[in-house]
């Protein structure tokens, strides 16, 4: 972006910044979908719990597999070209799950939204950097997740009334419309607007990498792998919890679709607001004097802390102080991840955001893969959820354990590429 930009007003930031954020809740609908409909889709083609894992695997290795080249496609673009781009493509894939007649159609739609849905995440990472300065960004994303939460408690809700009337086929078309009408609105507020183009390559230049399209300074980087294997270890959690929440529920307490509703809810709420805590507690301690390595490391350790307890749900019977506790591991892991995203923020320069972000998302939708995997096949096997919940409790205590192997210390570059900040 031009140097010489005028600021953005804060309420235009906030509002695209918002528009993003909503347009991400319809990219991130087709998981609770399949997750809160699973048997309706098990008992149209016939599926077990390995097929149903199988399935959730296809899906992350297709957005792991895109994460390859969608950072590099956002950092090429830029924010305003990637989300015309990005929204349009991942509201066709939603919509084509409307004529999935068989699983392989089911299959290939799943793939095609796995792929096309995998450009919000550098995308939401880039705009954070590009619309706010770095003091901000921790609660940018901490509302970012927020709203996405919100979004998601909406779901348990609205998604089986969506199926009753239209299906569970209709309710993934309704999310790729809600894909569109949220592009509608972002173009109409960022027309004319520079800051939201293409970067030039003397921009990136001038941030001492190689050029705009090298993957080759960021593989070779020692904080790229501390964040990105930090990342996949933490994410694992975050899937597992994502695509089996609702099975466990209804086999440890026989909940039908419709009372899933509420304790989904709590969860998602548990997420959202634990994210939004972490993002105004990090801005704040950022404020008041904390070194940036002190406040996300702090933040991380309180966060894995969080979730240390979960395998306790097991010894509860009652199932009210279950879904709490879900709720509360949900908020630490999102402390966590705002923790890791931030990261990227103070340590990347914005003309490599896009990839080192989509590096790291690539890495935790492979540990999604590996978790939807073994997931299936060890409840089938009849172990239940004790190896998994244990694992879940210890992956974010592991993964400070390598981030601060590799990251001793996190420093913001002396020279902050130039913004048009208010």
């Amino acid at each position: 972006m031009a140097a010489n930009s005028p600021p953005l007003s804060n309420r235009l930031r906030w509002s695209l910044f918002t528009v993003l954020c909503v347009a991400g809740v319809f990219n991130a609908m087709d998981r609770p979908i399949i997750a809160i409909l699973k048997p309706d889709m098990m008992a149209d083609f016939g599926w077990s719990d390995s097929d149903f894992g199988d399935l959730a695997a296809v899906t992350q290795f297709s957005a792991a597999f895109a994460f390859l080249f969608t950072g590099w496609l956002v950092d090429r673009l830029g924010v305003n070209r990637s989300m015309q781009v990005g929204a349009s493509a991942w509201s066709i894939a939603a919509m084509a799950h409307g004529w999935a007649l068989t699983t392989w159609q089911v299959v290939a739609a799943r793939v095609g939204l796995g792929m096309t849905e995998a450009v919000q995440t550098p995308l939401t990472i880039k705009t954070v950097a590009t619309l706010f300065s770095p003091d901000k960004r921790s609660f940018a994303f901490g509302f970012a997740t927020m709203l996405a939460g919100a979004g998601t408690i909406a779901m348990p809700f609205v998604i089986p009334a969506l199926a009753l009337t239209v299906g569970w086929r209709g309710a993934l078309v309704a999310g790729g419309i809600g894909g569109f009408l949220s592009l509608i609105a972002w173009m109409w507020l960022a027309r004319g607007i520079a800051q939201l183009r293409q970067r030039t390559e003397e921009e990136a230049v001038a941030e001492n990498i190689s050029g705009p399209d090298s993957y080759g300074p960021i593989l070779a980087n020692r904080q790229t792998w501390g964040i990105v294997v930090a990342k996949a270890l933490s994410d694992m959690t975050w899937w597992f919890i994502n695509f089996w929440l609702a099975d466990y529920y209804r086999k440890e307490f026989g909940l039908s679709t419709l009372e899933l509703a509420v304790p989904l809810a709590i969860a998602f709420a548990g997420s959202g607001l634990g994210a939004l805590l972490a993002g105004w507690a990090s801005t704040r301690l950022l404020e008041r004097g904390w070194s940036v390595n002190r406040v996300r490391k702090t933040v991380m350790l309180i966060s894995a802390l969080v979730v240390a307890p979960l395998p306790l749900v097991l010894a509860l019977d009652s199932f009210w102080p279950v879904a709490c506790m879900i709720g509360v591991v949900m908020a630490g892991h999102q402390g966590f991840s705002l923790s890791l995203f931030s990261t990227i923020t103070d340590v990347v320069p914005n003309a490599k955001v896009g990839r080192v972000t989509a590096f790291g998302a690539f890495m935790g939708n492979m540990g999604g893969v590996a978790i939807s995997l073994v997931a299936g096949r060890v409840l089938d096997a009849g172990l239940g959820f004790v190896p998994l919940f244990v694992f879940a409790a210890s992956s974010y205590l592991v993964a400070l354990a390598w981030f601060q192997w590799l990251l001793p210390t996190i420093r913001r570059p002396q020279v902050e590429a130039a913004m048009a900040f208010d």
